[in-house]
């Protein structure tokens, strides 16, 4: 694994996996997943996940769970947050049928892993309805140039000043102590273990029920969540 990590930073971000979503002439709306995934890794053995202090969309008693690996910085994982999220959420999500996970495969650059680490810090201070707002928030904030992508930018003070926008000084302070004391660390470190241990090479990344997505439609996905909801 330590191969394909080493191989996702020499990548380019337009060769990471991505979904663009496509209206076509009949009004059917698709995923287009195209990706850089090792092939050699698409039957990896899904691993016992435990999903338990993990930020989530849905009912927690939903039966099936939908895990996306995302990194902040990553301008694919952006595009899937403002075109396919919102389909996952109206679909599956709004529906019962499905919960989505929010886990952490930063590789992009330092930028990276600090803003999952400090994530991790806003759902253990202030919840799952913040973190959430947070998450959003820091994608709608990436730079559009991709020349910014190995650049420094989302220093401490600019992830406090986020925060700032959906919390108040006094929850944000709280969430900065725990930053700096690292105790989302191990938070942060068990998300890029399972990424590993699921042989994740790139970002977004799905799964369902500790199984990788590799389908190109939003039926495709449908009927993923469908057959893991009846134990297939």
């Amino acid at each position: 694994m330590a191969n394909n990590k080493n191989a996702k930073n020499n990548n380019s971000s337009s060769k990471f996996i991505f979904w663009v979503v496509g209206l076509v002439a009949v009004g059917v709306l698709a995923l287009i997943f195209l990706g850089n995934h090792n092939k050699d890794q698409d039957d990896v053995a899904s691993e016992k996940i435990d999903y338990s202090n993990q930020p989530f969309l849905g009912d927690k008693s939903a039966p099936v769970s939908i895990i996306e690996f995302g990194d902040y910085k990553c301008p694919n994982c952006k595009n899937f947050g403002d075109t396919v999220i919102p389909l996952i959420q109206k679909d599956l999500v709004d529906t019962g049928k499905a919960k989505l996970y929010f886990m952490n495969d930063s590789f992009i650059n330092v930028d990276s892993e600090r803003s999952a680490k400090f994530a991790e810090s806003v759902y253990q201070e202030l919840g799952n309805d913040t973190f959430w707002k947070f998450h959003d928030l820091l994608y709608k904030k990436q730079p559009k140039d991709s020349k910014y992508e190995k650049i420094d930018l989302y220093t401490e003070k600019f992830l406090t000043d986020t925060l700032k926008e959906v919390a108040s000084d006094k929850e944000v302070d709280k969430v900065v102590q725990n930053f700096q004391a690292k105790k989302s660390d191990a938070a942060w470190k068990k998300d890029m273990d399972y990424a590993e241990q699921l042989g994740v090479t790139g970002t977004p990344t799905i799964f369902v029920n500790g199984k990788k997505f590799d389908g190109q439609t939003m039926d495709d996905l449908k009927k993923m969540v469908e057959e893991a909801s009846k134990g297939k």
